[in-house]
């Protein structure tokens, strides 16, 4: 994913050393010429050292091609600018720090597609808005470093009609995670999940765990699985099977 971050201070900084460790593309804006060396020594992002309310120097951070950008300035009236901006350049999710709540609307105006406030602000939450934009965040406890999130199981998934003690000892879920609740739409009801409850298809599953416990968590739970075609009827006896391509299972890694 490519990424342009205005804002090289604590939050940016490290939003930014997380996203690069992730293996994203990250292009960072500051003012400031010595963070913008340390961001390309230390945490391996490209910096433009500039102002990011400059036309020209978005262009160079290339953020036509940008996925995601975040406003991560100190003040608020920069930061919208900065989505203005953005949005002008077609950016498709533009996540905004907000530190005064006044400004809330104008964020909302310019087409800021998440606005997090600062009193709430953690960089992992910040994380994972960028990486997880279907996942919703319930809370946050411990600094920031856990959270229950809410995952929806999509049609066809994998684990649809498991049991919840057959999802938690597959292989790739991890064992720091939990499975603290279902929401089920049909009838409406929250189930407080034993081993021998089933998940279904459009159950809304409640996690805690950290981020990257999370990730992998909801990776399991949203893959899915379906079939291209029905398999060829088998051949008549005494017949020999008709010859060609065979049609198999197809797996996506969601």
């Amino acid at each position: 994913m490519y990424i342009v971050i205005a804002g090289a201070g604590v939050v940016g900084a490290s939003v930014a050393q997380t996203l690069v460790q992730n293996r994203h593309d990250v292009v960072v804006i500051d003012r400031d010429r010595e963070v913008c060396k340390h961001i390309t020594a230390r945490v391996g992002a490209l910096a433009i050292n500039g102002s990011a309310t400059d036309i020209e120097i978005l262009e160079e951070s290339g953020i036509r091609k940008a996925e995601v950008v975040v406003a991560a300035m100190p003040a608020d009236a920069d930061n919208l600018a900065f989505s203005l901006l953005a949005r002008n350049f077609g950016v498709p999710r533009i996540i905004a720090r907000m530190r005064n709540p006044n400004y809330e609307a104008a964020y909302t105006t310019a087409g800021v597609t998440r606005i997090i406030n600062v009193r709430d602000l953690f960089v992992q939450q910040l994380v994972l808005e960028i990486e997880q934009p279907a996942l919703r965040q319930v809370a946050t406890f411990g600094q920031g470093k856990a959270s229950i999130v809410v995952a929806i199981v999509p049609p066809d998934s994998v684990v649809h009609g498991k049991t919840v003690e057959q999802v938690v000892r597959t292989k790739e879920f991890p064992n720091e995670c939990i499975i603290a609740g279902v929401l089920r739409q049909e009838p409406v009801q929250f189930i407080i999940p034993r081993g021998g409850v089933e998940i279904r298809s459009g159950d809304q599953v409640f996690l805690v765990a950290d981020v990257a416990n999370i990730r992998k968590a909801v990776k399991v739970l949203q893959r899915t699985r379906w079939r291209r075609s029905a398999e060829p009827p088998p051949s008549e006896e005494g017949k020999p099977p008709l010859q060609g391509p065979t049609q198999s299972e197809v797996v996506e890694d969601t």
